[in-house]
């Protein structure tokens, strides 16, 4: 098949010895062949910098490249400035990938004429058991418009992970992930839909998510819920903005969308961070007082969603010790 072009796939990797080898090896394994593999060890402190060394001697399309620990945003960045495919893909390296998912989704995409095409996933957890669908893949083929795409995602629908899809390269001119932020997916995603990228969605589970307690992306600090859930507030804004600029015709899913991020925030936070000094959750609560009569007009909010943003609005650390009490009984 080297014929075809060349595909990078990008496998950030810290301290995962247990799980890397079977990750490497659902990529090596592929039915599409022309790969190349960029193993980023992101300052792993366990020996599995050394580990990434013995695979990549084991098949030349691996190419490893060792950094200080910066989180996985800066190792995803460390492989775009290396990677040399005209397309390119990501895996975790905790999770592993069906054997024909990249000639699925290049062929998907030379058919359909798009820039990016995604397949549906599944999650397993530790005791092997299969999770609820985040997001329930087409029955057959759909080719999303930037804007139908970008509404499947503010309304909670469409699958914002990159590492159930793959990417023609020119889409990350001038782009990279930011680091520090825990969905960053979505940041760079919707700058992707704001420039015209279409999205082809295959049926079919291809990636598989292996939820594994302590992964970088799957903490259970509370302060990690905290950072996720803020991050997420800051894409709905960050989105709006989008949106008021290329596509004022969703500004209800969109106002829906910033809404629902912050009902999340609000039921996540640990209640003793809800104080008068927490600038970001005061900034919360001010903008549902600020927005209510907007919010109780909103055609798409549900009438649940309006009462929890009313509640949180007038009282919110007493409906966080409520909440707290129904859910014990």
């Amino acid at each position: 098949m080297d014929q075809f072009p060349l595909i990078t796939v990008i496998i950030p990797v810290y301290n995962i010895m247990e799980y890397l080898p079977r990750c490497v090896q659902s990529v090596t394994g592929q039915t599409y062949q022309n790969l190349e593999i960029l193993l980023v060890d992101d300052g792993s402190t366990d020996g599995t910098g050394a580990l990434c060394d013995e695979l990549a001697a084991m098949d030349a399309r691996i190419r490893v490249f060792h950094k200080e620990n910066g989180g996985s945003s800066s190792a995803r960045n460390l492989g775009l400035s290396k990677m040399q495919g005209a397309y390119v893909g990501f895996v975790d390296s905790d999770d592993y990938v069906s054997p024909d998912m990249y000639e699925k989704l290049f062929t998907g995409m030379q058919n359909a004429g798009a820039k990016i095409a995604q397949i549906g996933r599944d999650e397993i957890d530790e005791q092997g058991n299969l999770m609820p669908d985040i997001c329930t893949p087409p029955e057959t083929e759909v080719l999303y418009s930037n804007k139908d795409f970008l509404t499947e995602l503010l309304m909670h629908r469409g699958d914002c992970s990159f590492c159930t899809k793959l990417f023609q390269t020119g889409l990350f001119d001038g782009k990279a992930f930011p680091v520090g932020k825990l969905n960053e997916d979505f940041y760079l995603l919707v700058q992707m839909l704001a420039e015209g990228a279409q999205v082809l969605s295959l049926p079919g589970r291809g990636y598989h998510v292996f939820y594994r307690t302590g992964s970088n992306s799957r903490k259970k600090d509370k302060n990690d819920f905290s950072r996720v859930y803020a991050d997420c507030v800051d894409n709905a804004d960050e989105v709006m903005e989008y949106v008021e600029k290329d596509f004022p015709e969703l500004r209800d899913v969109a106002f829906r969308f910033g809404v629902f991020q912050r009902l999340e925030y609000l039921l996540h936070i640990p209640i003793p961070q809800m104080t008068k000094d927490n600038a970001f959750y005061r900034k919360i609560v001010k903008y549902l007082r600020k927005h209510w009569i907007q919010t109780l007009k909103n055609p798409i909010l549900t009438k649940k969603n309006k009462a929890y943003a009313t509640a949180f609005a007038v009282m919110p650390k007493g409906i966080r010790v409520i909440h707290k009490k129904l859910k014990r009984l």
